[in-house]
């Protein structure tokens, strides 16, 4: 032990600064577009401009005419540009396609090289997030099938919980009367409308009921999805481009939402979302961009599954709640960092839920731009101990590689550099993270 408190290895004031720009050459592909911003959403857009980023996911490739005049490829012109590879990319790209050649996949190779970091083009990243995140088998021989299963699934909750319910009671008469020769065929009689096919009814059965229970959240969803990184073309505008992939967002949450009564809709989901739609539509494989939708809901279903406690406002108090996950943040920030530790809630008192809850349960969606946070996400669903534990150590690194300036502050001043996390070096921050876990306290 060094400084009181620190651990010999963080001694280095390597650990309290950023490296210089040229020590990395990747460079922001996005260009802010003037828009009005939600107050969600301002911290993160103002954070596009960081002089040091990431490169940025493969563009999407062009749709079919029938689902959109416009080419795909003018709608982001000004979020593309070529990408840069070093030579250290170049030789992981190679590896990460020898392994994805194989007949049968070695997760635990395939895990290794992703937590490294995918590099951007080639295709690379969606097939191996949908591996990691177990939607593809590790035996290649499967996906086709295992592709078409789910997508036809996909499809069918569509077709069951996206209608109307008047739709419903229209089918109910059409089925009725399809072999009745009067004029009023395809109408279900007055006499034969059931009491839970009735627009007034209120009891539980009842499809209007639950559509009407049902509308506000649809409407949270729609008002969050516009919000979705303002800054971004794919996401965002009048375009039929951007309006389409909000429609294919919206649809997923829905139906997410209707399939998991017990969590429904949470904002902030759609922020958790729109990552994994980016990469997936992002497939230069047209086949695979065309079913980015469904292959997103099945994708996103399992990522929440390892979060979903924390979206459960039932459980925020208990062991496996975000109270009892934050307490976990501050646990470990205590282990690797008791000075800091100490100055943080005992000295200045900022509770780690004031910054700690956004970081948790948006994936740091939010603290970081979209480029960064698409190569965080490499790291979070590569490691084999489940995405959470290595989130945790992310945030601990968080604070930190910022501890110089944490110790010198203020309640005041702290929590504003807490909710408004400066720009940074991912690569260094991964690595961060990771020293972590080999010195973690046995």
């Amino acid at each position: 032990m060094g400084k009181k408190g620190v651990p010999e290895w963080m001694n280095s004031s390597l650990w309290s600064s950023n490296p210089s720009p040229e020590q990395d050459d990747r460079v922001s592909r996005y260009s802010p577009k003037p828009t009005s911003a939600s107050p969600a959403t301002t911290a993160s857009a103002a954070r596009v401009e960081d002089p040091i980023a990431a490169p940025v996911p493969e563009p999407p490739p062009r749709i079919k005419e029938e689902e959109s005049t416009a080419s795909p490829v003018s709608e982001m012109r000004d979020e593309e540009c070529p990408p840069r590879l070093s030579s250290e990319d170049i030789s992981r790209q190679s590896q990460l396609l020898m392994e994805l050649s194989r007949k049968a996949i070695n997760m635990r190779e395939l895990r290794r090289l992703a937590s490294l970091g995918i590099p951007d083009g080639a295709g690379i990243r969606p097939t191996v997030w949908k591996l990691l995140l177990g939607y593809l088998p590790s035996d290649r021989a499967s996906w086709a099938s295992e592709l078409a299963k789910k997508r036809a699934q996909y499809k069918h909750f569509k077709e069951e919980l996206l209608v109307n319910p008047s739709e419903i009671t229209w089918r109910l008469g059409k089925a009725k009367c399809e072999n009745d020769d009067s004029e009023d065929k395809g109408m279900l009689p007055r006499s034969e409308i059931t009491h839970g096919e009735h627009p007034l009814s209120l009891g539980k059965t009842s499809i209007w009921n639950q559509y009407f229970q049902d509308t506000e959240i649809v409407e949270q969803i729609d008002r969050d999805v516009k919000r979705t990184h303002p800054d971004m073309h794919f996401f965002s505008g009048d375009s039929s481009f951007a309006l389409s992939n909000q429609d294919a967002m919206r649809r997923i949450l829905i139906i997410f939402a209707k399939l998991n009564p017990g969590i429904r809709y949470v904002q902030g989901m759609n922020e958790v979302l729109a990552p994994l739609f980016y990469v997936f539509r992002s497939d230069p494989d047209e086949e695979n961009a065309a079913s980015a939708e469904a292959d997103t809901f099945f994708c996103f279903v399992e990522l929440l599954s390892g979060f979903r406690d924390n979206f459960c406002q039932q459980l925020d108090n208990s062991v496996v709640g975000i109270r009892s996950t934050i307490t976990k943040l501050a646990q470990l920030l205590k282990e690797h960092d008791e000075e800091l530790w100490r100055h943080l809630e005992v000295t200045t008192k900022v509770n780690p839920q004031f910054y700690a809850f956004r970081w948790i349960t948006l994936l740091l969606t939010q603290e970081f731009n979209f480029a960064d946070s698409i190569h965080i996400w490499d790291t979070l669903l590569s490691d084999p101990e489940g995405p959470q534990e290595t989130l945790l150590r992310i945030c601990c690194a968080m604070l930190i590689l910022i501890r110089r300036r944490l110790l010198a502050g203020d309640f005041t001043s702290n929590l504003k550099l807490l909710q408004h996390y400066p720009p940074t070096n991912i690569r260094h921050l991964l690595y961060v993270a990771d020293k972590l876990r080999s010195h973690s306290v046995v």
